[in-house]
């Protein structure tokens, strides 16, 4: 079993969910940037391409496996954007409050307010991994007006989960970790790394 992993972010939001979510089996996360790796370059459209390319920088740079996340919010009515661009929607700096103005804007008048959020985790064994594991979520809901709640980070405080009246910011960190797009293909991934372990037994 992986004992320690390098998160391909420097995301504190994500890397507080991750430790929580493989806190229970043990696995020691460090951020990339504990470990003075920079951010790789994510120039593809997809989700799975960001997040290979990630995975892969971050263990060739620490010598560690590697686990990275490509994820974001793609909103129905605006042909899937922000996408992978969510982190960035509004340019750089990187700014949640100015990602959340614009995708605000964006629906001004906009009747559909339906969204999912994506994630795509892919983990590598070492850089030249021939065999990532890749899983994936989706969480849906709608995007509303205005944010509620003081948790999450990204749209959570923007994006209402189907079923729940709650934003993603409402929920405890304990369910969303449940029910999340992070938490679902977090799930996915580690069936299958137990399914490739038992196999090479």
């Amino acid at each position: 079993m992986i004992e320690r992993l390098v998160l391909a972010s420097g995301n504190a939001g994500k890397l507080r969910e991750f430790r929580e979510l493989l806190a229970p089996l043990r696995i020691e996360v460090v951020s990339q940037g504990e470990l003075g790796i920079p951010d790789a370059e994510e120039p593809h459209v997809t989700f799975v391409e960001n997040a290979l390319a990630k995975a892969r920088h971050a263990s060739g740079r620490s010598g560690l496996p590697a686990l990275a996340d490509d994820s974001g919010v793609c909103v129905h009515a605006l042909g899937g954007a922000p996408g992978v661009q969510s982190a960035r929607y509004a340019g750089e700096p990187r700014s949640d409050m100015r990602n959340n103005a614009k995708l605000v804007a964006a629906l001004h008048g906009v009747a559909d307010r339906g969204a999912h959020y994506t994630c795509v985790l892919v983990l590598v064994r070492h850089a030249e991994d021939p065999e990532p594991i890749i899983a994936e979520g989706r969480w849906y809901g709608r995007i509303v007006d205005e944010p509620r709640g003081d948790g999450g980070f990204g749209y959570d405080a923007h994006f209402e989960i189907d079923g729940t009246g709650i934003t993603g910011a409402e929920m405890p960190l304990g369910r969303k970790n449940e029910v999340s797009h992070r938490g679902r293909a977090l799930r996915s991934l580690l069936a299958q790394l137990r399914e490739a372990q038992e196999r090479c037994q």
